[in-house]
This record gives C-alpha cells, structure tokens and sequence, in this order.
C-alpha cells in the first residue's frame, strides 16, 4: 500500500471482516467504529458473483430509524476538499425483488436521491467544514435504505474547490482508452495509477480517430493540483480533420449549474514550429476558451458554471492550427448546494459525549443534533440562529446511569435541563450554575449525594433559575450542610400535584403568592396603570389595562372584575401555572397581586394585541404566509412544552385565537391559563372536567364523554390553523347574523375538491406556496379528526410545521442522479 492508501477511508458496508483489496491493492474495514445502527446482509445468492468487487457481494441495511449517518475521521481534518463516493447495488438482498428509494446526505444537506437496481455510484467532492464528515442514509418511506461502501480521499491543493457547494459527478471519462477484454467495450482505470483514486471510465466514439502515444514517452511531467494519470494523458480522440469540430451532447433534465474540467496533452509530433490550436464552446458560448498545445505538456480547462436543459460543448480548431482539435479526458459535475449551517461546534462536541458517556441509544440521535430541523434528535430543542444553538433537553427517565458529565456545562445556550428520575449519582456539579442561559434544572427522582452547591443555591433565590431537587434521598439541602438544620424556606422548591415541577410559597398573612415573581400591593397597580386609564382588552374575567412598571417596562394588567364570571379560583390557578412554567411562546407573568378584594396579574406586554384581530377583514395590516406558518409554529412550540415538556402534561382546555398573542415582531405566545389542568400522573390519558373552552373549538368528543385530553387541545389548534389558512372565524355567520356555520362545514367540502385557491385568505392574494399551503391544510385535517385517537401528537405537529416553514425559506432543488456506466456517456455529434 502507498501513503495514499493510508489517509484512505475504505468500508465495505455489511463486510464480516477487513482486507485487503486484490487489485487495487485498498485496505477495506467493516463499519464497525463508523456507525452503530443497521444490520449486516449479503446479496442474494443468484447474483452474489454479478459484479468482482468484493464490496458488491455485502451491504448493510436500515429498517429502523429515519436517518442513519457514517461518521468518517479523516486524519487531514477540515478544511480539506475529500473525494466522497458512495455505492449501491440492491442485489436482490431482501427476497423482495423491490428496488428501495431513499436520500443521501453529506452532513446536513441534501446529496442525492438513491433508487437504481444495479450497480450504482454516486459521488462528490466535498470541502469539510468540520473535523468530521457525516454520511446520512434518509428513509423516505419507499423502502429500507442500505450502502454497499463506502469511500473517502483527501486530495490536494484547491483543485476541486467551489466558493460554496459541493461538486456533484455526472461522469469521469478517459477518452480513448481501450479495454484489454474481449467482452467489455470499455475499461476503467483508478488507484493506484490515480493517487486519488478517481475512477476513469474508458470512452470511445466511432466518429473520432483514436491517438495512443508510444510506450517510451515519459509522462512523469507536471500535471498541477489535477494529478491526472499518464495513463489517462497518453491516450486522446481526434475530429477526422481540422475543419470538423469535436462536439458533445449530453440531455439533462434540469437546470443545474455545470462544470466540466477538460484534459489536454499533445501526444503527437507534429512538425517542426507547428502547434494544435483550437477552442472551447460550452452551452452555446457560455464558456469560451481558446487552448494551444505543447508536446507532452498537460492543460487543465475549468469551465465556468453554465446552465441549460441541454448540456453540450464543441472544441474546434482555430484558423492558425491545420490539426484537427483532440480531447484527453473530460469530467463533468453539477454544483449541489450547501444551505443548512451545522449545529455550532461546542454544542456538537457536547451533546455527542453526553451520547456516549451515557450510551444513549436513541434511533433519531445520529447525525447534526438539529438541523435539519425535521431530523432534530429527539428530546432536544433548538435555536435556529447563526450557527443553530441546543436550548432545550428532556432526558428524564431514559435509565442515564453515572454522575452529571461536565459536558452539560458547555452547552452554554440550554435553557431548560431536565434529568429527572434517572439512575444519576455523585455531586451535583457547580459549573451548572455557569449556564447563564439555564432558567429550568429538574434533577429530582436521582440519587445524587452531598450538598446543592452555593453558586446553584444563589441563582434560585436571585430568582434566576427554577430548580428541583426532589426525590434525592442523600441530597443535603440544609445550610450548612454537616448540621442538621432546618431547610430555609426558599431553599429548593418541591414537587406539587399542580404541575408537577414546583410548589409555589404562600404567605399567609395576605395570600400573596412568592417565588420568581413579584408580589404587588394594590395601590402598586393602580399607580402603573396610571389609575386603571387605557384598556387593551378584556374579557369575561373583567379588564386588562396597560402599565409602566418603575424601571420603564411596559406590561400589562389583567384585573379580576368583582362580576367575573371566571372567579377567583380560575384567575387563581392561572398565577399559579405561569409561576411555574416558562417557556418562550407561553406569556410570561411578571406579578401577582391579590389583596384584601382586589386580584391581578402582571403580564409582559405584547404590542401586537391578539391573533384574532390581525385575521379580521377589518385590520389594516396583512398577516403574510410566512408569519402565518412562523404563528403557528411559535404556538405549536407552547403547546408541545405543556404537552411534552411537563411532568404530569398540562392541557390548555381554551385554545383560540383571541389566547394567541403576538409581540412587537409577530411572534406568537400561548395566553390566558385559567382554564388549565394537569393530569394527576403522567400516565393519565384526560382529565374530568367541567364544561370547558370556547364553541368552534372545543373538541367533539367533549360532548359525549365529558373529558378533555391533549388531543382536544390539538383539535383547537387545528381550528387555529384553519382560521389562519382561510382568514375565517371558528364560526362563519351570516352578514345579518341570522345563521351560522362551522368552519369545517364550509371548509372540508372544498378541501375534497381540490381547489384549495377557494379557501386560501384572500386578502394573501396569491402571494403563498401552493405546496407549503397544502402541507398545512393537511396538517390542519389531521389535527380536526372526529375521534381523538386518530388525531396526531403534537410534537408530531410540530415537526411537519417546521418543515412546512423550511420549505417556504429556502426551494431548495434536488440534484439528478446519473449512474457511472459507458451507456451513461454524452453523445457525439
């Protein structure tokens, strides 16, 4: 093996046992050490011998799990462009006789779209951003993905290089070489004549004269970054005479950008002070290049991208030159775009030790923790900034074992930490208080020892962080720890049947309640509110007011009328819920006040007032699609965190339009609790209720079992949806109000139909993604099933949404897929 060989990355996928490839002479490994998912299988043993690669007769197969990915660690590390080939070939392994389709991804971004029932390559050459490159199998439903192998190769210089992109292959082709087989029209030539180990498939058209230089000549000659073989140089194809021009047609079924890399080198001697001189044409003068030769002197022409439906190229001979234009080698490449950025690194590093220093085996944990964002592993929430960012991760009762790694201290983003009822033992580590970004840390239901550590301790009582700590039988948490005195009262908040993360303090002497807000006295909220002066809204529960607080912040105050019919006790468990969940897309309350007769909560403001009104025919300004898919992926969020993100889940039971809120930047957040509930475990399935919610979006199944669940919430939020695809109410009256009509009357006949431009809000007129508007109105049908149990989960929502919005950013193309056969070659003309 030479030095090449040796930064080789070679895997035969599904091999029992490495070894040593006989012809090329490339060491081969298994997978083992490259991913840790997939089964080993074997070809059918009718076609084992079809092809001699050994790697043909194995592959390793997928049929758990969405998305499967190698993870190769070149020694040259990134910032390095790698020749990256993938190869397929079903041979029949499954007894189906059903060729799969699935996707191929290089890290984070689209590759290519496997589906042919031969033998199958694809290939690029990719610049790696990272010290390690990632190759993901995507099952999109059409079948179990599998690989055959697996290869990568370090190259050189910046030969390959694109400002952005990867460099898709379409064809390698060394003009002229002739295969030394009886039974096969054409040879292939790769490592080691290629250090590279690019594989140069032989080419010959009939049309055109072959040209073989002599053995003796020596082709150890400067060949720049390219490194094109001698072999590859010494043999050419000419017109039959200077006045024909050598052309090549090659049909494409779309518009992608082109690149070819053309390879000359005179190979014949011509007479003294003569010289071949001729030019390139790409795709009607695209691309134009006059080219003079030199005996034995290699040139490389790179052609700038160019596009068309119809790939083609002349190379003609110019006035000065009586030779007729030759052609060496030719590669062609489509440029595959690179849009998703890569989790940042830290986060990356961080949640890939937390896998392994707890042996995590979860199916969606392989690959980029967060992007694509419809891959996100599972129990993990992100940010989706510049880089995208870990902010949220719920890894309770998932059987961790060992004490708190260090590395959750890196991830210097997470907001909400939860490993709860878990096997963790040891300290609690104190660099957790270096989480500045950290407002939510469940530890309870563990066995971890010794004491809360004073840095944790401060960010509790400076109203900072929410920590719970229950469960923890060893866990010293008096202070001093030795002693054993009595807890301070705002020590560590204990678990509660509310919501089952806090207990919120009462003092009893005014009932007003503590912990991370602020109490208020009433004269306090009449001076904020300047004397109760402007309304904002209201409701059955009485009127909400706008405030300054003392430091400038604007908020606003909803205020118990003594007639509400939503009474004490509602406005009550509402200040007790929102004490104890936070979350970006729920309302944050600021202060509580409930003295002598006088109740109030203290909200942020939210400048943009309600959803319902932005979707009135009435309201000036036009809610766009794409703030209309970000409201409902905003609220989807909310929902999820009470859904998913609550131990026991809490059920909103009055979600509506008029509880959507929006901020000064239309972000969305989840509003008026008062009507909650949690679950009493988190087995339960729904909770016994009394009347509940708002007619248009209460749940259908209400009416004959008296119970709510999560899936009733999910049909709200389907009617929400509705409302913002359509820009109707709940409940479509007539102008003069004499009748009225569900929206899913109205709707779902239409739907059938197919003509959805009838229900799109006219008032977008025109201006949204058909198949984006599609998606949602299928998401929107599936949330308003008649029957709970055919309803989907939230989170499940939630990830179709997020799809649905990534689609509307970015059309991102799929490239085409071309296999490396002679059959494949373009045309000569």
């Amino acid at each position: 093996m030479g030095w090449e060989d040796k930064c080789f990355i070679s895997i035969d996928c599904g091999a029992p046992n490495q070894y040593i490839e006989e012809v090329f002479n490339i060491k081969y490994e298994t997978d083992e050490g490259f991913i840790d998912s997939g089964e080993n299988m074997q070809v059918s043993s009718e076609v084992i011998y079809t092809y001699n690669q050994q790697y043909s007769k194995n592959l390793r197969s997928f049929p758990n799990g969405t998305r499967n990915c190698y993870t190769l660690r070149p020694n040259q590390g990134k910032n390095i462009t790698y020749l990256i080939r993938a190869v397929f070939w079903y041979g029949n392994y499954d007894g189906k006789n059903q060729t799969p389709s699935f996707d191929l991804y290089i890290d984070i971004n689209y590759w290519a779209t496997m589906w042919s029932s031969i033998y199958y390559c694809e290939e690029i050459m990719y610049v790696s951003q990272a010290e390690d490159i990632q190759v993901c199998l995507v099952n999109t439903g059409n079948g179990v993905p599998f690989i055959s192998a697996l290869e990568l190769r370090p190259l050189d210089g910046d030969g390959y290089r694109l400002g952005s992109g990867f460099l898709q292959s379409h064809g390698r082709y060394d003009i002229g070489l002739i295969s030394n087989s009886s039974i096969s029209r054409n040879a292939s030539l790769r490592y080691p004549d290629d250090v590279y180990d690019r594989i140069w498939q032989g080419e010959n058209y009939n049309i055109w004269n072959k040209l073989n230089a002599t053995s003796a000549i020596d082709l150890f000659v400067n060949n720049n970054a390219y490194k094109v073989p001698g072999k590859v140089l010494r043999t050419a194809q000419r017109s039959m005479n200077a006045s024909t021009p050598m052309k090549l047609q090659w049909p494409s079924i779309t518009t992608n950008k082109w690149i070819v890399y053309f390879y000359f080198m005179e190979i014949e001697r011509l007479t003294s002070g003569q010289q071949r001189e001729f030019t390139i044409s790409v795709n009607d003068n695209q691309f134009t290049e006059t080219v003079i030769l030199e005996y034995l002197k290699p040139v490389v022409v790179v052609s700038t991208p160019v596009r068309g439906w119809n790939f083609t190229f002349s190379i003609e001979s110019t006035n000065k030159s009586g030779y007729p234009p030759i052609l060496n080698a030719v590669e062609f490449y489509t440029i595959g775009d690179l849009p998703n950025v890569r989790t940042a690194q830290d986060d990356v590093e961080a949640i890939n030790d937390i896998k392994a220093k707890y042996h995590i085996k979860r199916e969606s944990w392989q690959g980029d923790p967060c992007v694509p964002s419809k891959y996100t592993w599972d129990g993990l929430t992100c940010r989706y900034e510049n880089p995208p960012r870990i902010i949220w991760m719920k890894l309770s009762s998932s059987n961790l074992t060992g004490e708190i790694v260090s590395s959750l201290s890196h991830l210097s983003t997470m907001e909400y930490l939860d490993l709860s009822n878990n096997q963790l033992t040891g300290a609690i580590p104190e660099t957790l208080a270096r989480l500045q970004s950290l407002r939510y840390l469940n530890l309870s239901g563990n066995n971890l020892i010794g004491s809360v550590p004073e840095a944790l301790k401060k960010r509790v009582l400076d109203n900072t962080l929410i920590m719970s700590l229950t469960g923890n039988a060893n866990l010293c948490q008096a202070d001093p720890c030795p002693q054993k005195k009595k807890p301070k009262n705002i020590l560590v908040p204990v678990v509660t049947s509310l919501s089952g993360f806090l207990i919120v303090l009462f003092e009893s002497s005014e009932r007003t309640l503590t912990l991370k807000n602020r109490s208020f006295k009433y004269g306090e909220v009449s001076r904020i509110t300047g004397n109760f002066e402007q309304v904002i809204g209201g409701g059955g529960f009485g009127k909400v007011y706008l405030g300054t607080l003392d430091n400038g912040t604007v908020v606003a105050v909803k205020v118990l009328s003594e007639s509400s019919k939503q009474g004490y006790k509602e406005f009550q468990a509402e200040a007790q819920l929102l004490m104890i969940v936070h979350h970006r897309n729920l309302v944050s309350l600021l202060g509580y006040c409930d003295h002598s007769k006088h109740m109030a909560l203290i909200y942020e403001y939210m400048a943009n007032g309600n959803l319902q009104q932005h979707l009135s025919v009435d309201h000036p300004k036009v809610l766009t699609w794409s703030k209309r898919l970000q409201i409902a992926v905003d609220v989807a969020q909310g929902l999820d965190y009470l859904h998913n993100g609550c131990k026991p889940p809490i059920i909103h039971r009055d979600l509506k339009t008029t509880n959507i809120l929006l901020n000064e930047n239309f972000r969305a957040k989840i509003a008026d609790f008062g009507l909650s509930r949690a679950f009493a475990t988190e087995s339960d399935s729904y909770v016994s209720t009394c009347p509940a919610g708002t007619l248009g979006y209460l749940d259908p199944e209400f009416r004959s079992s008296g119970n709510l669940n999560k899936k009733s919430d999910v049909y709200s939020f389907g009617i929400i949806l509705f409302e913002l695809i359509t820009g109707q109410p709940a409940t479509i009256r007539s102008r003069d109000f004499s009748t009225s009509m569900h929206i899913l009357e109205w709707l779902i006949p239409i739907v059938e139909s197919g003509d959805i431009q009838r229900i799109m809000d006219p008032r977008l007129q025109g201006e949204f993604d058909i198949n984006s508007a599609w998606k949602v109105v299928e998401i929107a049908m599936s949330c308003t099933l008649p029957m709970a149990l055919q309803r989907p989960d939230i989170n499940q929502v939630l990830i179709e949404l997020k799809e649905s919005l990534g689609s509307e950013a970015s059309d991102s193309s799929k490239m085409i897929s071309l296999e490396l056969h002679s059959g494949s070659a373009p045309s000569a003309r």
